[in-house]
C-alpha cells in the first residue's frame, strides 16, 4: 500500500506530464497517427472496404452462413492490411532508391562542415580544391546506397514491421476461427 505522501507526489508529478504545452507541440502530436494511415480502420476508406468485400466473397464462395461471411471478412481485412503495409515499405525504400541525389543526414552534415572549414581556412571567396568539389557532388551508389537508405529508414521500417506482425497475427487467428466455423457447420 502506498503512503499518502507518495500519492501526493505522484499526483503532483502527473500534473507536469500531460503532453505538449505549446500550440506547435500540440499540433505535431495531433498528427502522430496520420503519418502513414495504417492505424486507420479499413471501414473508414470506401475503396479498401470494397477490396475487403471482394476478397471475402472469394474466400466464402457460395456459403451464405452469416457467421462464415463475417469471419471471412476478418481474414480479408488482415490480408488487405498486410498488402498495405508491404506496399508502404516498398514505397519508402523505392522512393529513396530512385532519388539520384539521396544522401544521409550524416553525410550532408559532413559536406556542410567541409565547406565551412574550407571557407574558414582559405577564405570565403577562394575556389575549393577539386577533390573537395568532387566529394561535395558525390552521391552513394549501388549496395552502399541501399545500406545507407536502410540505415536511415530503420525507424520507419521497424514501425512497419510492428504493424506487419500484428496483421499477421490477426490473419492467423482469423483463419483459425474461419476454419473452425467451417468444421462446425
Amino acid at each position: 500500500m502506498t503512503s499518502a505522501r507518495k500519492n501526493d507526489a505522484n499526483r503532483a508529478n502527473a500534473r507536469f506530464s500531460t503532453g505538449p504545452k505549446t500550440p506547435h507541440g500540440r499540433a505535431r502530436a495531433s498528427r502522430n497517427a496520420f503519418r502513414h494511415g495504417l492505424s486507420l480502420a479499413i471501414d473508414c476508406d470506401p475503396l479498401l472496404s470494397e477490396e475487403v468485400d471482394a476478397l471475402a466473397g472469394k474466400i466464402v464462395g457460395d456459403n451464405v452462413n452469416p457467421q462464415v461471411v463475417k469471419l471471412a471478412r476478418h481474414v480479408a481485412e488482415a490480408e488487405i492490411d498486410l498488402s498495405r503495409i508491404r506496399a508502404l515499405r516498398h514505397q519508402i525504400v523505392n522512393t529513396a532508391l530512385c532519388d539520384a541525389t539521396y544522401e544521409s543526414e550524416t553525410r550532408s552534415r559532413e559536406k556542410f562542415a567541409l565547406v565551412r572549414r574550407c571557407a574558414r581556412v582559405d577564405g570565403p571567396f577562394t575556389p575549393m580544391p577539386d577533390e573537395v568539389v568532387d566529394f561535395l557532388y558525390s552521391y552513394p551508389l549501388g549496395p552502399s546506397k541501399l545500406a545507407i537508405i536502410i540505415s536511415d529508414k530503420a525507424q520507419q521500417l521497424r514501425t512497419l514491421d510492428r504493424y506487419e506482425r500484428r496483421a499477421l497475427s490477426r490473419r492467423k487467428f482469423a483463419i483459425q476461427a474461419y476454419d473452425e466455423e467451417l468444421r462446425q457447420s
